[in-house]
C-alpha cells in the first residue's frame, strides 16, 4: 500500500478539529515481514539522503515530534533514525524550562540546539510546548516573568504562534526545513500502553502518576493542539497528523513524510572544479609511484 505524505499533511490556514483526523487507519503493511522489509527500505533511502545532505551543506533538517504520552516519539525516532550517522543527527528533549532558561524569551533555548548545516536535529517536543502545555498550565507561563504580559488569553497565543511562524520562516529562508510530527493517539489506547507500563517491569520506569493527572486534561490538550495545529501549519512548514494508535503504522507514515521533505532538496553531490581535480591527480601521481 503506497503511502501519501499529504493524506497527513494539515493545509495552510485550516481550522483543524482533531476528531475528524483518524488515529487508527489500514494498515500500510500486510504483515510483521512485511512491516520490517519496508522500514529497512526507507531506512536505506535515508542513510544515502543523509549522506548527500552532509556533502552539499547547504541545508539543515529539522524533525520536530509533538504529541501526548505514550503516543510513541521515542519508538519512532528510535526505529525511523536506526541507520542514520550519529554524527551528523542530534536528538533533543525538552522539558520544564530551567531558571536559566526561564530569563530567556521561550524561542532561545531551542534556537541554541538548532541543526547546522548538513545535519539533522530532531526536537522531541519543543518550542511548541510554550502554546501546549503552558496553556493549559497557565502558572508556567506565569513564571516566565514578561515585562508585560498580554492580560487577554486569545492576543497571548496569538503573538506566541506569530513569533513561532516568524521564526519557522526565518529558518526556512536560511536553508532549515522543518518537518512537524504530531502523533495522534486516543485516549483509550493510551490508557492501554499506561496499563502496558504499569504491567510490564521491563517499562514501569516510564510511568509516573504525573501521567495519569494530565490525564484529566486531555480534552484541553486537545484544544490546544486544534488552536495550534491550525495557526502554524505554514507551506514553509506544515503540519502532519500521524495516526498514532498502530506504532508500526505511524513510523512507516513518518519514514515516507521524512523521504518526501529530503527529496524535494533536490540535491546533487558537489563537483569538484578543475583545480581540485588537477590537485587530486597529483595526489594520486605521489601514491602511486
Amino acid at each position: 500500500m503506497k503511502i501519501n505524505p499529504k493524506d497527513y499533511r494539515v493545509p495552510p490556514g485550516e481550522k483543524v478539529d482533531l476528531t475528524r483526523w483518524p488515529t487508527h487507519i489500514k494498515p500500510v503493511y500486510r504483515s510483521k515481514k512485511a512491516y520490517h522489509k519496508f522500514l529497512e527500505n526507507q531506512v536505506g533511502e535515508l542513510i544515502e539522503l543523509q549522506r548527500l545532505l552532509y556533502a552539499t551543506n547547504r541545508y539543515s533538517v529539522l524533525l520536530i515530534f509533538q504529541a501526548m504520552d505514550a503516543a510513541g516519539k521515542d519508538g519512532a525516532i528510535a526505529h525511523v533514525m536506526s541507520g542514520v550517522n550519529p554524527q551528523g543527527c542530534q536528538v533533543f528533549s525538552f522539558k520544564h524550562p530551567s531558571a536559566a532558561e526561564l530569563d530567556h524569551d521561550f524561542l532561545w533555548r531551542t534556537t541554541a540546539a538548532l541543526p547546522e548545516r548538513g545535519r539533522i536535529g530532531i526536537f522531541n517536543r519543543s518550542y511548541y510546548e510554550e502554546v501546549l502545555i503552558a496553556r493549559v498550565h497557565p502558572a508556567i507561563f506565569a513564571a516566565e516573568r514578561l515585562p508585560d504580559p498580554p492580560t487577554n488569553p486569545k492576543r497571548l497565543w496569538r503573538e506566541r504562534y506569530e513569533s513561532i511562524v516568524d521564526l519557522e520562516k526565518h529558518l526556512n529562508r536560511n536553508g532549515t526545513r522543518i518537518i512537524k510530527l504530531f502523533l495522534h493517539l486516543s485516549k483509550e489506547e493510551q490508557r492501554k500502553r499506561f496499563l502496558e507500563r504499569i504491567d510490564g517491569p521491563d517499562k514501569n520506569w516510564k510511568f509516573s502518576m504525573a501521567d495519569v493527572e494530565e490525564r484529566k486534561h486531555w480534552s484541553a490538550y486537545m484544544e490546544a493542539y486544534e488552536a495550534c495545529l491550525g495557526a502554524t501549519s505554514i507551506r514553509e512548514a506544515p503540519w502532519h497528523v500521524v495516526p498514532a494508535d498502530d506504532k508500526k503504522n505511524a513510523r512507516l507514515i513518518i519514514s515516507e513524510i521524512v523521504l518526501e521533505a529530503f527529496n524535494d532538496l533536490k540535491m546533487t553531490r558537489p563537483k569538484a572544479t578543475p583545480a581540485r581535480q588537477a590537485e587530486l591527480r597529483a595526489i594520486r601521481a605521489r601514491l602511486t609511484r
